[in-house]
């Protein structure tokens, strides 16, 4: 990788591959591998947030969905419990949404709803808790007059109950279980208006940082913990702060701390907040539905393709690739080779991971002369770099590096053109740090790992003996993303991309 940047700097060049370049909401949030793909794929950015939650709300489309038909199973005699940042910084979490949920569920056959809140003050102004509790507080008494049981049940400050991320402090997750599912926190409150006026006048008490608490009855009784039978759902659109909870609502085999009771529930998330874990299993709103995708475009013009991949990446380079869309889009056109991925271990134990037997496949298609497109993905530096395991991560990208000299040399013999590229950041940086760029430490001075993806620009590299060599990147793109790829692959192939692509990567100016 490293000669393809040196030998060829005007063929080298960085495109943003997070936030609002693949469609996210804000520049906070890292890319992932199905935004990525989506992005890669379509050639048009698609919202993956507030948006395409706004949509499935406005047009009711959410509620017809399987997750939505999942948890109802509960709604005639259990209870629905709404989990998130009660909040309208529209960052994590947007209260109009919850707001419409609840709606929508008491409609549709919800009788006992209870609501955990987790107070803000980060995205938007500290204090302004107070009157978003009295704003749900005015939603659910207006429930309660229909006939539904619907009250608030715990809540706590979002940096301290529930909401961390990365891994980084599981007793933050562990003080939400604890309120929201077993009902037990050091406060108790008979209202939810209470408790946050109360907490928040104690000294240096601000929104992001209240402590854990329950609302119980007049006998002193929580209102509101999870049972069995019970239905839950996160409401955040984001992901990163999400996650982490939704492992101990799913995972049978859990570790983390004592969760001390497990109920049997039905669990779903906003939007499913990590694909390649498939977590959570359930999810009230679907990816966006994307048409007229490069990879449709091509084979329909007769461009032969070979895909190839791993286990692990299953549908990242095929069913995200092609807008959210499973299947060949023509079958006498197309191949997709699946290479299974080690199982039972985690990824640092073999780190190497199927890098060789990929690449192999990819050279001996390329070399066959049948197809006209060869598209792989090396998961390495991802799926090594989540581990946290730095050395193997070292071995994990020279694997991947050894896999793209492979194809690059068998592109090279048949006089073909390649562009290298990734879907997003990740072992590129494995090291946690301030705002100043400075590796933060842990509590015994150790330098504290990052296991996540990072917001880090990704590589595109372009050449091979068919590029023609007045083909150049252009320099007129502000601030191109992972979009611009379609096109740039299109134009490779011979073809215009459709007008309402992102704009090519490259030109051709004469020599």
């Amino acid at each position: 990788m490293d000669s393809l940047k040196n030998g060829a700097p005007e063929r080298w060049r960085l495109v943003k591959a997070h936030g609002t370049a693949v469609g996210l909401p804000s520049d906070d949030d890292m890319g992932n591998s199905e935004v990525g793909h989506n992005a890669l794929g379509a050639g048009r950015i698609f919202a993956q947030g507030a948006k395409l939650v706004d949509s499935a709300l406005a047009s009711g489309k959410i509620y017809d969905g399987e997750g939505f038909n999942y948890i109802k199973e509960c709604f005639d005699k259990n209870t629905l419990h709404l989990i998130g940042l009660l909040s309208d910084g529209g960052v994590h979490s947007r209260l109009d949404q919850v707001q419409l949920l609840l709606k929508g569920a008491s409609e549709r056959g919800a009788k006992r709803i209870r609501v955990h809140i987790l107070t803000d003050g980060r995205d938007v102004l500290d204090g302004s808790s107070v009157g978003f509790v009295e704003t749900l507080e005015d939603d659910l008494s207006q429930l309660r007059e229909k006939g539904i049981d619907a009250r608030v049940a715990s809540g706590g400050g979002r940096m301290y109950v529930t909401m961390d991320r990365y891994e980084n402090d599981w007793d933050v997750v562990k003080r939400g279980w604890d309120a929201q599912v077993l009902g037990e926190a050091p406060y108790k409150f008979q209202s939810a208006v209470e408790a946050v006026k109360t907490l928040r006048a104690e000294p240096k008490a601000n929104d992001q940082y209240l402590p854990p608490f329950v609302i119980v009855d007049e006998s002193g009784k929580a209102v509101g913990p999870v049972v069995d039978g019970d239905a839950v759902v996160t409401f955040n659109f984001r992901a990163d702060r999400m996650v982490m909870l939704a492992k101990a609502l799913e995972y049978v085999d859990f570790d983390k701390f004592d969760r001390v009771r497990v109920p049997k529930i039905r669990y779903a998330g906003m939007l499913q907040y990590d694909g390649e874990l498939k977590l959570p299993n359930h999810y009230l709103v679907s990816p966006p539905e994307i048409e007229r995708t490069s990879g449709e475009y091509l084979v329909k013009n007769g461009v032969r393709t070979f895909v190839c991949r791993q286990t692990v990446k299953f549908g990242h380079v095929t069913f995200f690739w092609n807008g959210n869309r499973s299947g060949y889009f023509d079958e006498t056109k197309e191949e997709y080779v699946e290479v299974p991925s080690d199982s039972g271990i985690t990824f640092n134990v073999k780190p190497n991971m199927k890098a060789l037997e990929i690449a192999e496949k990819a050279r001996n298609a390329i070399l066959s002369g049948k197809f006209d497109q060869v598209r792989v993905n090396l998961p390495n530096g991802d799926m090594v770099g989540h581990t946290g395991d730095i050395d193997a991560t070292v071995v994990a990208c020279k694997a991947a590096d050894e896999a793209v000299k492979i194809i690059l040399d068998a592109i090279e013999q048949v006089g073909g053109i390649y562009l290298v590229t990734a879907d997003h950041g990740n072992a590129e940086d494995m090291v946690k740090r301030n705002k100043s760029g400075q590796p933060l430490l842990d509590k015994s001075g150790g330098i504290q790992i990052l296991t996540s993806h990072t917001l880090q620009p990704v590589p595109v590299a372009i050449g091979g003996p068919g590029l023609h060599p007045g083909v150049k990147f252009r320099s007129d793109i502000q601030i191109p993303g992972l979009a611009n790829v379609a096109a740039t692959v299109m134009n490779f192939h011979g073809y215009e991309a459709p007008a309402d692509y992102e704009t090519t990567l490259v030109e051709v100016v004469d020599n």
